[in-house]
Formats: structure tokens, sequence, C-alpha cells
């Protein structure tokens, strides 16, 4: 049975250059990311508070929505959700397998060729190389990237490698989906197609974290949500009453 448990679990990031900013710089960014604060061991160094007493506990089936302005904190918590940032307080948890589908670059070697690279995000992902082998012919011709596959992935364009990464993370069903708007997969009919696959896919994850600043998007995959502002949760709950909250927010 999938579940995740976030207890007061907070990120921060120290920035050492940040002495040689000015005071207006710094109330600029604070207005729109992660609250800043001086390091109470140096003061040459500020310390970006991404995250700050996260709470949150999911079960089999729950679907939820995470809203919020730029640098409000969502892409930090999908990726302390996926085991790409540790907190530096708190507690995660989280029982069964997971796909994050953001960040193409997770996984990925810019030198190794499209084939190759099928095998390393597979086994970032967690599969066995057995497996990887095995739906290697399956992977390739969703791509449609045909001869290509035998090149560097720096040769790709960004749509060609996140045709890749996405027809990779989604050959195999996890139990928890983390999931960002933002996958932009290229042209029109190919978009269309991995559109179709990722509604058959996510019809059987158990758990789905959905990062996103569509309305109809969340609404209509999310039956809750969490409404962010600079790190922190400011309202947890029903969907409608979160999007709600985040149109007052914003003065719409």
């Amino acid at each position: 049975m999938a579940s995740i448990k976030l207890e007061n679990v907070s990120v921060s990031f120290p920035v050492y250059s940040a002495s040689t900013r000015s005071l207006k710089n710094r109330l600029i960014q604070s207005a729109t990311g992660g609250q800043i604060r001086a390091d109470t061991v140096s003061q040459r160094i500020s310390v970006v508070q991404a995250l700050q007493d996260i709470n949150i506990s999911l079960e089999n089936g729950d679907r939820l929505g995470l809203i919020g302005h730029n640098g409000a904190g969502k892409t930090t918590l999908l990726r302390v959700l996926g085991g790409i940032y540790e907190p530096n307080s708190g507690q995660v948890t989280i029982e069964g397998s997971t796909v994050p589908l953001f960040d193409i670059a997770l996984g990925m070697n810019q030198e190794s060729t499209g084939y190759e690279n099928i095998v390393l995000r597979g086994l970032f992902l967690g599969l066995p190389r057995k497996k990887i082998r095995a739906m290697m012919d399956e992977i390739a011709e969703f791509t449609e990237l045909g001869d290509f596959l035998d090149l560097p992935i720096r040769t790709y364009s960004a749509g060609m490698q996140m045709r890749l990464a996405f027809a990779v993370s989604t050959s195999v069903v996890p139990d928890i989906l983390l999931l960002d708007e933002g996958i932009g997969a290229g042209d029109a009919a190919f978009l269309h197609k991995a559109r179709e696959r990722l509604e058959r896919f996510t019809e059987r994850v158990s758990i789905i974290v959905l990062s996103s600043h569509s309305e109809d998007l969340v609404r209509s995959m999310c039956s809750k949500s969490l409404l962010m502002e600079h790190g922190r949760v400011v309202f947890a709950g029903p969907t409608d009453e979160a999007l709600e909250r985040y149109r007052a927010m914003r003065g719409w």
C-alpha cells in the first residue's frame, strides 16, 4: 500500500555570494521566492528558506494538487518527495515506488546515446537492468526518434530529450507519480499521443502529486490541494476552496 508522510519538513539553501547583493535586490527576491534570512553564524551568508514546516499525509487513491506562484516551493516539495533533496529538518516517510515526471536532466547523460540513456534513466528510476532491456524496443518505438537513438543526446532538442525521458518514465506504472504540468513533449501529434498514454498511466497510479498553474488541470485531477506561499502551506483542503483562496490572494 502506497503512502507519503512528511512531518515538519524544512529545506534551506545557503547562498554564499549574497553579501554582494543590494538590500533592494533581496527584497525583490523575497517577494517571489522562499524567505531570505541571514545566517546566524556568518552575516556574509544568506539562507533561502525554500520549505518550512511542511506536513503531508497521503494514502492510496489520493490526488494532491500543489498551487502557488513561481517560487512558492512547489518544485522543491516535488524534489523532496522524489528523493532529490534531503530536508534540513523533519521526517520524510514514503512507501511504494516513485516516478518523478519533471526535470528531463534527471538520470540522463548528455554524452551517452539515446539507447544508453534509456538504460541510465531506467536505473535511476529503480528498474532492474534486465527489465529495461526487455522494454527497450517498446520504449524506442514510442519515442519515434529512430536513428537519433544511436547519437549522443547532446545533439537532441529539448523536445526530443523530453520524448525519451517521458517514454522511459511511463514504461512501468509506479505506486506514486510526481507530476509537473510542464511536460512539453514536442510536436502536436506526439503531444496527443503522450497525453493519451499519461491518462491511462495515471488511472493505475496509487498516489499522484501534481504541481500546476492550470486551474482546470488541478480541478480535473486533484480532489484536494495545498496552497503554498514563500515555502509554507497556507491552506490545505478541497481543491475548489484552495483555488478560490489563491485567486483572492492574487487579487483576481
